[in-house]
């Protein structure tokens, strides 16, 4: 299929995600304004962009810095892993060193031009054979200059030149909030093909980074903010949730959930590759359903994965071994890995990509996370709702069975933040209650969704000793246990509402 004459190519920037988002990269050949607030990221984008182009691409690229010196910018994105040193004694990376001097004048008047400086930038292209080029930052040189029109007319001698020497170029640019003004300036995005909006907003005294593409001239891109992070050893990470899509396959192949009595009332067990929320109040019994979950995948010879953000390894492993379990033996086997990490220690976006990396590093067949909600501390409501989304499609592509934890609001019941954002998504739910009866306070169970599959509706008594969970007899002479009311009838109200109830439908 011959190419149209106007078609824009585009160039892989090898940021992870962001090719996604972009649609295939920056448009090639163009020049693109990426703007932001101080510790937004976009010193790191603009190197990445150089570094991913000579790692996976084989692409020279020239680093015009305005601002910080060539040795600080070294020393600076040592950290993420990328040694510009060697790349420069290879002729793979060059500097123009366009930062200010000591006792160098600050504010020029008059007439001026970057002449100089668009000549140094032509020769460090044309000696490396550079096809990428980043220019850091753009308000350090302009701040130079006193007549916004001079800004704007050296602004565009800067982009032609850039492209007549046919390079794919990154401008980055400080704006002063996050919403608002896109540069400090106002011409910057008038004059650049393409821009990008890097945010750090805090909200509910949590810092989010995201990413959005304003524009992109002549070609399409994905809209909207979407999160990333900044990991060290890799750089910028993009989570590109448009690039979810429904076309995972279904089983009805069936996996036993640990407790014989369970299965019965799943009519069979859960389904492999489907996501499970066990939803109860504090000490009713989760970690226990999760602990039985992964012993029952052992069991059977399945890898599980265990990550724990509310209790601490030894804690795990001992409680384990209280109800018959050793997870000590099962990880000496292979069969098992427990990652357990405090949920302050990281964004959620960290945790989000740490856990993707330990299911592709550890290839399980069961994955548990015990507990969701205990994440809820460190997002956003809208931050916390992208991680879940993300982490069950992630789940359900691997085609493995998923097991999520939720602690209600209350010890009777009720819905939390975490319920609200995954019930919809998940495959099976399963609810434990606290059942006050003649003031003893006794657990009850609760299929309340299966999608694809019979269950039982009862809501059943289930006691915990040393053996693990022991499922009993349904409740019958107690309503309101769901809605976290419980309330004792004795059989003869059960019996005048039975009635009332055939006369009703009689009567109608």
């Amino acid at each position: 299929m011959q190419t149209p004459l106007y078609h824009i190519e585009k160039l892989a920037t090898g940021i992870p995600g962001f090719d996604l988002v972009s649609e295939g990269g920056l448009p090639k050949g163009r020049t693109t304004l990426v703007s932001g607030t101080a510790g937004s990221g976009k010193t790191v984008f603009a190197a990445q962009f150089l570094a991913e182009g000579i790692r996976q691409a084989q692409q020279a690229g020239v680093f015009v810095t305005f601002e910080e010196n060539p040795n600080d910018i070294r020393r600076n994105i040592f950290s993420l892993g990328w040694d510009v040193a060697a790349w420069e004694r290879q002729g793979k990376w060059a500097f123009v060193d366009a930062s200010p001097r000591l006792g160098e004048e600050t504010v020029i008047v008059g007439k001026y031009d970057l002449g100089a400086l668009i000549a140094r930038i032509e020769n460090a292209v044309k000696q490396i054979g550079a096809t990428r080029v980043a220019m850091d930052s753009l308000g350090a040189i302009f701040s130079r200059f006193d007549d916004p029109a001079l800004i704007r007319n050296e602004l565009f001698r800067i982009v032609s030149a850039l492209k007549q020497l046919g390079v794919t170029a990154v401008m980055t640019a400080e704006r002063s909030q996050e919403y608002g003004d896109i540069t400090r300036y106002g011409v910057e995005e008038f004059v650049a093909d393409n821009v990008i909006i890097l945010r750090n907003a805090l909200e509910a005294e949590k810092r989010r980074r995201t990413i959005e593409i304003l524009k992109f001239r002549g070609t399409s891109h994905n809209k909207g903010e979407y999160p990333f992070t900044i990991i060290p050893g890799e750089g910028i990470v993009v989570i590109p949730l448009s690039s979810i899509q429904l076309r995972q396959r279904s089983s009805d192949i069936r996996i036993s959930s640990g407790n014989a009595e369970l299965d019965r009332m799943c009519d069979g067990g859960f389904f492999r590759d489907s996501i499970i929320l066990v939803s109860g109040a504090t000490g009713t019994g989760k970690t226990l359903v999760t602990t039985e979950f992964i012993a029952g995948g052992v069991a059977h010879g399945e890898r599980c994965l265990l990550f724990a953000f509310e209790e601490s390894r030894e804690q795990l492993f001992r409680n384990a071994i209280g109800w018959g379990n050793d997870f000590e033996k099962m990880e000496r086997e292979g069969l098992l890995r427990v990652v357990c990490e405090y949920p302050e220690v990281a964004s959620l976006e960290d945790h989000l990509i740490r856990i993707k990396a330990e299911i592709e590093a550890f290839k399980p067949n069961r994955v548990a996370i015990d507990s969701l909600s205990a994440l809820e501390r460190i997002a956003t409501i809208k931050g916390f709702r992208e991680f879940v989304i993300g982490i069950t499609s992630f789940i359900k592509h691997a085609e493995i069975a998923g097991l999520f934890t939720s602690t209600t609001p209350t010890l009777l019941g009720g819905t939390s933040v975490t319920e609200m954002h995954i019930s919809t998504i998940t495959d099976s739910i399963i609810l434990l209650r606290y059942v006050e009866i003649f003031g003893e306070m006794r657990r009850g169970i609760t299929v309340l969704k299966m999608r694809g599959s019979r269950h039982d509706k009862d809501i059943r008594e289930f006691i915990i000793d040393n053996r693990g969970m022991h499922i009993g007899k349904p409740f019958r002479n107690v309503a309101g246990i769901l809605a976290g009311q419980p309330m004792q009838i004795s059989p003869s109200d059960l019996e005048i509402e039975r009635l009332n109830a055939m006369f009703k439908e009689r009567s109608e």
